[in-house]
């Protein structure tokens, strides 16, 4: 029997000398660490990039991702490397907190015409963004007519292009409650729809957090959960510092469940929870 189609490239074993020139790139451009341990994740993640393009040697890959040429499959391999695990109220101890003790008072003072902002500083596909508008939403049904806003923001384009679409499957949304779902999502035939309500409050944008942000104005609530874990110690310190500075007065911080600001970094954050930190207001930053 004849076969069609293309050959299937067979592709040469990545080498110690192509991980560190990949673990290179990732670090400078990413903040992300790679060990020499993970050569068979890079083997694995890769190969379809590398098949791609008709390539079999990874350090032709190296070389064609750092010319001029390669610059959006630069993109495309840091999309391919970059870890996307998330879940709609994952660690679900932060939007009880959120719920209960942080969106009241903000809620409060966006009644009164202030301008709030919450960001999820490492989005994914988008259930945390959503989740935040969720609890908010529950809180306060006329959001969109006031100035609160949530934004997500991610570096691998193509989880933000299913967070914009906002179609889960059943299995994503199996542990919601009846009454939720139906509240934020209609059923189609192609999977569960994140409702309008929802999509008026939330905005999607790429962002690499290891490198500018754009945005000018201070957030009330950051979510910057389960990403420092893949920095090295050095852009790890640089992220603390940022998102201290990104945070309005009197602002939280929600961290990863294995992640800690360290005792040494000079902070006025305070801890307030399980991996929930509180920047006190100005006056209270004097005093301390």
């Amino acid at each position: 029997m004849t076969q069609t189609g293309h050959p299937r490239t067979e592709l040469a074993h990545i080498d110690a000398d192509d991980v560190a020139q990949i673990a290179r790139l990732l670090r400078e451009h990413t903040g992300i660490k790679v060990l020499p341990a993970q050569a068979s994740m890079l083997q694995s993640r890769l190969g379809r990039r590398l098949r791609g393009l008709g390539m079999k040697q990874f350090h032709d890959y190296v070389a064609y991702v750092t010319s001029r040429q390669g610059e959006g499959e630069l993109r495309e391999m840091i999309s391919a490397l970059t870890t996307n695990v998330t879940n709609f109220f994952r660690e679900k101890h932060h939007f009880d907190q959120l719920s209960a003790e942080v969106l009241p008072p903000l809620i409060e003072r966006a009644r009164q015409g202030a301008r709030i902002r919450l960001w999820s500083a490492a989005c994914s596909s988008g259930q945390e963004p959503y989740s935040m508008a969720m609890c908010l939403l529950d809180l306060l049904p006329e959001a969109k007519s006031l100035d609160i806003r949530v934004l997500g923001t991610d570096i691998d384009v193509q989880m933000l292009q299913i967070a914009r679409e906002g179609i889960y499957s059943a299995e994503h949304i199996e542990n919601m409650s009846p009454e939720m779902r139906n509240r934020y999502f209609q059923r189609r035939p192609d999977g569960f729809h994140i409702s309008t309500a929802l999509r008026d409050i939330v905005t999607f944008r790429e962002l690499n957090l290891h490198q500018e942000w754009p945005m000018r104005g201070r957030f009330d609530v950051i979510m910057c959960r389960n990403v420092a874990i893949y920095f090295d110690l050095e852009a790890q310190g640089r992220l603390w510092r940022r998102l201290e500075r990104a945070l309005a007065p009197e602002g939280w911080l929600f961290l990863g469940h294995s992640e800690r600001i360290p005792s040494e970094i000079p902070t006025a954050l305070r801890s307030a929870g399980v991996t929930a930190y509180h920047l006190p207001g100005a006056s209270q930053t004097r005093s301390l």
